[in-house]
Parts: structure tokens; C-alpha cells; sequence
């Protein structure tokens, strides 16, 4: 998956659970049932690789083959979520009042496509 199309669904799962947030804040549920995870397990689904191991695979083999194909994706999704942690940070720490996070997010969204460096084989170097 590109990396443009993972900050994308970051920022889809961020929006989410700040409409979920507000949701109980204004029913003033505050001990409302669970949250709709539906997304962050299609993320990671799409997300993470699908690994055939070799039955003949010894542990270290089998622990050198994952760390090796799931290491991309998770560098992937930490940089995503890293990258709205900023943007969201740098507006909080400079005190704009006018400035929601539903703004910021949509405005990284709408920059995702400049975002360079594919997908987990690749190198963000």
C-alpha cells in the first residue's frame, strides 16, 4: 500500500475517533459500550503482509522472515500516525483558536498525495 494511501486511512481512523469522542461527550455517555474498531482492523489487514513460512522453517528463520516483511508496514503506519501527531501538535503548541484538529486533519489529507515513499519494501532515505 502506498504510503500516501496509509496516512490517508490514519487520518480516516483520527477523524473517527474524534466523531466518537464528541458523540459520548454530547450524549454524555461516558461509560458508553465499545468502539468500532472496523477500520483499524481493515487497516491492518491491508497493511501487513501475508507471510508463508516454510514447514522446514527453523524459529530463527521464522522470526528473521517476519521482523523482515511486517518491519516495513509497521514503519509505514508509525510514520503515518507519527506525521498527524505532529501536524496536530504543531497547531495545539501554537495556540490558534481557530484551527480545529478536524481542520488539520483534513488539510494533511488533502496534502497526502505529496507524501513520497511507497510502500514497506521501500526506503523513505
Amino acid at each position: 500500500m502506498e504510503q500516501s494511501e496509509v496516512l490517508k486511512r490514519v487520518i480516516g481512523i483520527l477523524t473517527e475517533a474524534g466523531d466518537y469522542r464528541r458523540r459520548i461527550e454530547q450524549d454524555d455517555e461516558r461509560g458508553a459500550g465499545g468502539t468500532d474498531i472496523g477500520i483499524v482492523t481493515a487497516l491492518l489487514n491491508e497493511t501487513m503482509p501475508h507471510i508463508e513460512i516454510p514447514a522446514e522453517a527453523t524459529p530463527q528463520e521464522m522470526a528473521t522472515l517476519v521482523a523482515r516483511e511486517v518491519g516495513g508496514a509497521i514503519r509505514q503506519l508509525v510514520a503515518a500516525f507519527s506525521l498527524a501527531f505532529v501536524a496536530l501538535a504543531q497547531v495545539h503548541d501554537s495556540g490558534e483558536q481557530d484551527v480545529t484538529s478536524a481542520d488539520v486533519l483534513q488539510d494533511l489529507a488533502l496534502r497526502a498525495e505529496d507524501v513520497k515513499g511507497g510502500g514497506p519494501g521501500e526506503s523513505a532515505d
